[in-house]
């Protein structure tokens, strides 16, 4: 095991995370938790993210022609719509009638004929392609009588304020009855995820030149990697929180939801790499680009690549076709799955890698032990946090269908979405606080002695955590100590 005196390693700018005693350091975690919790209480108190519309076959009006419950048409009259409803949802739930031929679970495949007429201002316009009606075929799945949901259609953008969409089964014999469900966007929650976005977008933008303005009193060669990072990730959160999100609402284009997409990929992306490099760099002060960054770049790169094409994919096929289901390319997508949790999967197991050799390798230096523990600690904190929404949001199906949402309406309420949203941008503001360099910062730039001699006669808990009398840690880390002992020989 390669053994490291502080000497060997790149010191950098004093960081508050040096100067904070034990107290202070909890309250730190503590704050970061109660700004989380209120945002979840927020979300728990807001709207329902989604609002659905129903309609029976046996209550339609006008009535399937000849009575017929097997083969419609169906004529379904959307209800009025606006941007802020975001998008539109047509779900459909059969209801067989008993049989005892067929055994409790079985497959019936079918046909769908569906013609799509937007309205706006009392004037319809046909929106299909080459005015046909889309064909498409699908299997139902049912349990005795009853049959599984399916998506008939899903527009991603609204051009009109109502649809006429006209729906024809080939195929289905023994329908009891058809449940139609248009879902759409809430528009309180479309209200609530505006002026959130908004607040945390203006909390970014103080947060990041507040960061940038206690920077800017040192060279950029003596901060530390987390501070370089930290410059870097802080304006990707100003992307990530969209500023050009309420174009979703005055440009009927698919262009600001494909933007929303591409920010927060990227963002989430660079955070992955952030962990990277940090892992590595916090024991390492030459970093060539070819060496150090070029192989985590290349693995973050294809979990950015796969994850935006899977999340940009359905939404140009449904833009070329409304009723597309990414089922029909199921192929592909299992491909892309693969690569996913493969790339994935390399990533996981490059980064415990580094994990494991950062601490083996620097436990014994207090103040990078230190850094270690507060980036793990916050790090683990927030996976654990998101993995739970995760899996309450999907469930045991994000291995399986809705790897690929077909639709979001696995949030019940605004609790989710809010957490999510509030987990990453608090864990950038505390590490923006954590790592900005402390009161003192501006004179320890000047100091030029080696901690190890001030750290004698202190306890480790006073070298990492300081006392509570004293606001600041007497053990200091010198800038550069290279460039000061070759000063010295001089």
């Amino acid at each position: 095991m390669k053994s490291y005196s502080l000497l060997d390693l790149e010191s950098s700018v004093q960081m508050k995370l040096y100067t904070l005693n034990k107290r202070q350091f909890v309250l730190v975690f503590v704050t970061f938790f109660i700004c989380f919790s209120l945002s979840v209480l927020i979300g728990l108190a807001g709207p329902e993210i989604v609002t659905d519309f129903e309609i029976d076959s046996a209550h339609m009006s006008p009535p399937p022609d000849n009575g017929s419950m097997s083969t419609g048409p169906f004529i379904l009259n959307s209800p009025p719509l606006s941007t802020f409803n975001q998008q539109l949802w047509l779900m459909c739930r059969f209801k067989m009638k008993p049989e005892k031929k067929r055994n409790s679970r079985y497959t019936v495949p079918f046909e769908l004929d569906i013609g799509i007429q937007g309205n706006k201002d009392a004037v319809g316009h046909l929106i299909t392609p080459d005015s046909h009606n889309h064909s498409k075929s699908r299997e139902l799945e049912c349990t005795k009588t009853y049959c599984n949901e399916l998506i008939i259609l899903h527009l991603g953008f609204l051009n009109y304020d109502n649809y006429v969409i006209t729906v024809m089964v080939h195929g289905l014999d023994d329908v009891a009855a058809v449940t139609f469900t248009f879902k759409m966007y809430n528009t309180s929650f479309t209200q609530l995820e505006i002026w959130f976005r908004f607040v945390f977008l203006v909390f970014t933008f103080i947060g990041s030149c507040m960061f940038a303005h206690t920077m800017r009193r040192f060279a950029m060669r003596d901060w530390s990697i987390e501070q370089k990072w930290i410059s870097i990730l802080l304006p990707l959160l100003l992307l990530y929180n969209n500023p050009v999100f309420p174009l979703t609402f005055l440009v009927n284009s698919w262009v600001p939801a494909m933007l929303d997409a591409l920010f927060q990929a990227t963002f989430l992306s660079m955070l992955l790499l952030f962990w990277l490099c940090v892992y590595h760099g916090i024991r390492q002060s030459q970093r060539s680009f070819s060496k150090f960054y070029l192989p985590k770049i290349i693995i973050v790169f294809l979990v950015w690549l796969s994850a935006f094409v899977l999340a940009a994919w359905q939404e140009y096929r449904e833009l070329q076709d409304p009723t597309y289901s990414y089922k029909h390319d199921v192929q592909n997508y299992i491909g892309l799955k693969i690569f996913f949790f493969l790339v994935g999967g390399v990533y996981l197991l490059y980064l415990l890698f580094l994990i494991i050799r950062a601490y083996s390798e620097l436990r014994t230096l207090p103040y990078f032990d230190l850094r270690l523990k507060f980036l793990t600690g916050l790090m683990l904190v927030v996976l654990t946090i998101s993995i739970a929404i995760i899996v309450m949001r999907f469930g045991t199906s994000m291995l399986a269908e809705n790897f690929v949402s077909d639709l979001a309406t696995h949030y019940k309420n605004s609790a989710e979405f809010l957490s999510f949203y509030g987990l990453l941008n608090f864990y950038m503001y505390t590490m923006a606080f954590v790592y900005s360099p402390s009161k003192n910062a501006q004179n320890e730039t000047h100091f030029r002695d080696n901690p190890t001699f001030s750290m004698l006669n202190e306890s480790d808990d006073e070298v990492i955590y300081g006392t509570d009398d004293d606001n600041v840690n007497n053990g200091t880390m010198p800038l550069n100590p290279s460039r000061y002992h070759d000063s010295e020989s001089d």
